[in-house]
């Protein structure tokens, strides 16, 4: 059986649709051309590819913290959806609520993006995402992480770290942001998706430079704290990126046994999608 046929849960993609939702007018960055890609186009995609359920994640790029499209796909999806959304970091419990009974698990925090320093006041939002049992979800690179662990600690939300924690590939495995990303594994506090690899791998596909970067992963997370993430629709890559060799390359690393856990058992167990409304 090919793995397009096995059943899937992508973990990590985007909505665009600035026709029907218009970009801010001040975000640093606004996704043109094969960059965007609606709710009813990303459906057509992931029957393509027998992809059931997926986690659509707020971007930054273009939305900011409108999160309208990132909903409505939700809405329109009749199951098939659930999202993070993206929130002023003062952001209040009552609309954080709302946000949930939305679709919306798990609010995104661009560290990556954004700095340490822009996200010094977050611990009040963290302990509501704690109270209300949903995810605090980061995109660190390099030695970030190092600057969040206090804050993480005090407060005990759930994360999910994107993107293999986007380690630097010619500092080696044993960075000290890396480091601490594979000791949240070992001390079972955090989830990590096995995604944007065209974020920082320097070889290209079939991205043989992060096999390394990877193996640590599985080993101090194992499959049951790791998901899968396309990271459609390749926001700023570098590069052309595909779907379907992104599935590939997981086919490629695991058994069909270790693909049920990443790419389906884990993330639902996670998630908790519903079975698809007629």
């Amino acid at each position: 059986m090919s793995i397009f046929d096995e059943p899937k849960i992508d973990t990590h993609c985007h909505v665009l649709d600035p026709e029907r939702f218009p970009y801010f007018t001040d975000v640093a960055y606004k996704p043109a051309g094969q960059e965007m890609g609606g709710a009813k186009y990303f459906s057509h995609l992931m029957d393509s590819y027998g992809v059931q359920h997926a986690l659509l994640v707020g971007p930054n790029s273009g939305y900011a913290t409108d999160n309208r499209c990132l909903l409505d796909a939700i809405a329109s999806g009749k199951g098939r959806f659930k999202g993070i959304a993206v929130v002023d970091n003062k952001c209040n419990i009552n609309t954080l609520q709302e946000l949930k009974s939305k679709g919306i698990i798990g609010i995104a925090f661009n560290v990556a993006l954004h700095s340490l320093d822009f996200y010094a006041d977050i611990e009040t939002l963290l302990c509501q995402l704690k109270d209300l049992d949903m995810f605090a979800q980061f995109q660190v690179e390099g030695d970030l992480l190092l600057g969040l662990l206090p804050m993480l600690e005090r407060t005990n939300v759930k994360i999910l770290i994107d993107h293999c924690g986007r380690p630097i590939i010619s500092k080696g495995i044993h960075q000290e942001g890396f480091k601490a990303l594979l000791n949240l594994g070992r001390e079972r506090k955090a989830f990590v998706k096995l995604s944007g690899f065209a974020k920082f791998s320097r070889t290209g596909y079939p991205f043989e430079d992060i096999d390394p970067y990877v193996d640590a992963l599985l080993g101090a997370f194992g499959l049951n704290q790791c998901i899968w993430a396309s990271d459609w629709p390749y926001l700023k890559a570098p590069y052309r990126v595909d779907y379907g060799p992104m599935l590939k390359w997981v086919e490629r690393r695991f058994t069909i046994e270790e693909r049920q856990k990443l790419l389906w058992d884990t993330p639902q167990q996670l998630f908790k999608f519903q079975s698809l409304q007629n």
